[in-house]
């Protein structure tokens, strides 16, 4: 049996979740392999991604990975790796969910997101490190008023409930603060 965890890390905008999957990691001994979904597609993404690397260990190494993510982390894991951090599932599911032709329906999107779940849990199984996803929790909010909002509110959401059922443990960050759910 392994001794390791898996920890999905919920919470809304600015809830703290990234800093707190930080704090973990930077607990950690050996290798951190921070995993990164975002894309730049305009000057304000460029910027936080640019804040977002600033700010972490240089010891990290670090794999943007905005689709195949999973893909990425086996082809990136090491014997040292101790640790990885996916920041975060709410970009990743932007990125499939926008990668789609426009005329997708919901299914073919939640497939495409699950595809990307199954990648990541599948490197789960096969790594060794603890790992820390971080994703927003978005059904706690009002029904987006068009239709793409609402299929990214329900494929995220679909995805956070496969997650949370493989992980071991599960925490709603609410203003800093960590809540225990699982």
């Amino acid at each position: 049996m392994l001794d390791r965890h898996f920890t999905l890390i919920l919470g809304g905008a600015r809830s703290g979740k990234s800093t707190y999957a930080e704090q973990q990691a930077a607990a950690a001994t050996g290798e951190v392999l921070y995993v990164a979904t975002a894309e730049a597609w305009d000057d304000e993404m460029r910027q936080r991604i640019a804040a977002h690397r600033a700010q972490r260990p240089a010891t990290w190494r670090t794999v943007e990975a905005p689709r195949q993510t999973g893909a990425a982390i086996r082809a990136a894991m090491t014997p040292a790796t101790t640790c990885v951090l996916v920041d975060c599932i709410t970009l990743l599911a932007s990125n499939v969910l926008l990668a789609l032709p426009k005329t997708s329906d919901e299914d073919t999107a939640t497939a495409a997101l699950n595809a990307e779940i199954d990648l990541l849990l599948a490197a789960y199984a096969a790594s060794r490190a603890n790992w820390y996803i971080v994703s927003n929790e978005v059904g706690l909010g009002i029904v987006p008023a068009y239709p793409l909002g609402r299929r990214y509110r329900d494929i995220l959401g679909r995805a956070n409930q496969r997650l949370a059922a493989a992980a071991d443990r599960v925490l709603l960050m609410v203003a800093g603060l960590p809540l225990t759910v699982k």
